[in-house]
């Protein structure tokens, strides 16, 4: 059997892994080995980041319509508690998109859930 040599299969990774790498700086853009690396690393922190993406918003939108609900004389406990009392099912995103866009949609929420 004739021996089969890996040199397109072989050119075609290094093409893509340069690719992929082609924003960053020295040889870590030029140097497959260098910029092998640095793709593992970047899709290491890409995953890691997605998980951290999600956690930041959630912190963003507890934050928002903790200070709406400051503004009608409640906290954002009290707010949570009552809405589960009263069986109002509203994410914490849609919650805080109504504090902002709409406060009066935001104010039937307190007192549908006996806060105001």
């Amino acid at each position: 059997m004739t021996r089969i040599k890996t040199g397109v299969v072989r050119r075609q990774h290094h093409k893509k892994v340069l690719k992929i790498t082609k924003g960053q700086f020295g040889t870590k853009h030029r140097l497959f080995r260098r910029a092998n690396e640095a793709m593992l690393k970047s899709l290491w922190y890409a995953t890691r980041d997605r998980r951290l993406r999600r956690r930041d918003l959630r912190r963003l939108w507890i934050s928002r319509i903790n200070a709406a609900a400051r503004l009608n004389g409640c906290t954002y406990s009290r707010l949570i508690n009552s809405m589960k009392t009263a069986q109002i099912r509203i994410n914490r995103k849609m919650l805080s998109d109504l504090a902002i866009h709409d406060p009066q949609a935001f104010q039937a929420v307190l007192t549908k859930a006996g806060l105001l």
